[in-house]
């Protein structure tokens, strides 16, 4: 036994240690770290337990049978964070590029399927050239299996994906799949089809980065919710994000001490945020000026950028809030924030994280472009998230609500539980210049002296439907508060409605718009 013992440890170690010291340079040479190295630095140490480390593939043609590494590219198991169980793998690029075939795909779902049934989040470490080209079929079925496990997860547990290599091709539709991307600035791509197929098909030429790296897809696309410089700060942000997530979705999120009173008063804001309307400021400092410690964690920080997505803790709670930024189109919705803004909804409502929304927003952004690019559906998918959320929903009128997107902002017409505004706001169709424009368009041009007669009829709008209290008036906001006091009665109304229940009706899923 004692020989076999000896055996099996020969083996592991082989197993640890990976191909030739050779491969592992040319891996730090790109910037590039281990498989095994970010798991280290994803979870707790000494927490990881691998599973099927010895798994080889059984191919053969085409030179495979004499390329049978151990772990087939792709290192699989679970270990802590912060405590809490969390799934990994990681994909070995010095393995056959970490490019999936039968046995490499068979690994993942293995992981896949023990997360779903465990209950834990699972976190994808991507660094893998695609599809296997010498199993055919075979490597296309295991990204199916992929997808579909994907697909059967969302949802019930958080799926983080991490680029930090090539994800090319079938490859890149898992990380689309899951509820966050993660991305490393030069050493990441992710796109369907390389530069080389570009070229030959539409002649367009571009270096990997332009195609599908991580400022693109930060910035234009949309498909990368975080981007960094280097893996560890990566790495330990995915860390940080995990400790704001449930383990699935039937608890709630990790609740934390928190030593900034309450009952703080931000007064601050009185200066922060201009009465004037057309006057621009900040929305993220606002942000941090309520929530606990001033921290914030901001999704999709550089796309869509007219509103603000963020997860942060008011009294020792995770909320997420959706505010729009007057520093950026004046905080209009157009067609990507609204995606950007429906998305985190979605996100927030699965995993029982409550909603805040701070609203200063002129209405949806006019336009062809806009209208004829599919303003009104892209419009409707966050009108339908903030319907069909059930966890807890506080909205706060800043300033200005105008319009359609006074609604869709979760007003309390389409249901948020507390609609709450500052002595500032103004809520309405349109603004008073446009409303007076339409109304008395007649008046001011038969007056003598149209702009004063316009003027006036601005003001006797303003007075009459735009005062701080029409909404209050007529019940549709709860409460005009003082900005100062904004942090405590939101943590206030959240511990009220901490043990929320909502019932829907039955069905087998809603059709959102597309």
């Amino acid at each position: 036994m004692r020989d076999r013992v000896e055996e099996l440890g020969k083996i592991k170690l082989a197993v640890l240690e990976g191909p030739d010291p050779a491969a592992t340079q040319r891996q730090h040479d790109k910037g590039k770290l281990t498989a095994r190295e970010r798991i280290d630095l994803l979870l707790d140490p000494g927490s990881f337990q691998e599973i099927e480390g010895l798994r080889r593939h059984l191919a053969t043609g085409f030179g495979l049978e004499q390329r049978r590494a151990y772990t087939d590219g792709v290192v699989t198991g679970w270990g802590t964070v912060e405590g809490r169980t969390v799934f990994v793998f990681a994909q070995d690029f010095r393995i056959l590029g970490g490019a999936l075939g039968e046995a490499h795909a068979q690994k993942i779902h293995k992981i896949m399927d023990l997360a779903l049934s465990a209950g834990a989040p699972l976190v994808g470490l991507y660094d893998g050239a695609g599809a296997r080209i010498q199993e055919g079929v075979s490597a296309l079925a295991g990204f199916g299996g992929i997808f579909s496990r994907n697909t059967l997860a969302s949802g019930v547990i958080p799926q983080i994906s991490v680029i930090l290599g090539p994800c090319a091709g079938g490859a890149a539709y898992s990380p689309a799949l899951t509820d966050f991307v993660f991305m490393v600035r030069e050493t990441a791509q992710i796109f369907i089809t390389g530069p080389d197929v570009v070229a030959a098909v539409t002649g367009e030429q571009v270096t990997m980065n332009g195609l599908g790296g991580a400022d693109v897809h930060s910035r234009e696309t949309g498909v990368t919710h975080f981007t960094y410089d280097d893996e560890p700060s990566c790495l330990h942000d995915v860390r940080h994000l995990l400790s704001l997530l449930p383990s699935n979705n039937r608890e709630q999120p990790p609740v934390a001490p928190c030593a900034d009173p309450p009952d703080r008063r931000s007064e601050r804001l009185y200066d922060l945020v201009p009465v004037d309307g057309n006057r621009p400021y900040p929305m993220r400092a606002v942000i941090e000026e309520i929530v606990d410690d001033g921290e914030i964690f901001e999704v999709h920080e550089h796309w869509a950028t007219n509103v603000v997505c963020a997860l942060a803790r008011l009294g020792g709670r995770v909320v997420g809030i959706v505010a729009n930024q007057p520093s950026m189109l004046a905080g209009v919705l157009d067609i990507t924030a609204s995606e950007k803004a429906a998305r985190f909804v979605q996100t927030c409502d699965a995993f029982n994280i409550p909603l805040v929304t701070l609203i200063d927003v002129p209405g949806f952004l006019p336009g062809v472009a806009q209208e004829h690019g599919g303003i009104i559906r892209h419009g409707a998918k966050l009108l339908y998230a903030y319907c069909n959320a059930t966890v807890p929903r506080v909205s706060v009128v800043l300033r200005k609500s105008y319009g359609g997107a006074y609604i869709v902002m979760d007003s309390r017409s389409i249901g948020a539980d507390l609609a709450l505004a500052w002595p500032s706001n103004e809520i309405a169709v349109m603004g008073p210049e446009g409303a007076a424009n339409v109304i008395f368009k007649r008046e001011i041009n038969a007056a003598d002296d149209p702009e004063a007669m316009r003027q006036l009829k601005i003001k006797e709008y303003r007075s009459e439907l735009i005062h701080p209290y029409y909404a209050a008036e007529r019940g549709l906001v709860d409460d005009v508060i003082d900005p100062a006091d904004t942090r405590n009665v939101l943590i206030r109304a959240l511990t009220m409605l901490h043990t929320k229940h909502a019932d829907l009706p039955m069905r087998k899923h809603g059709n959102p718009p597309q």
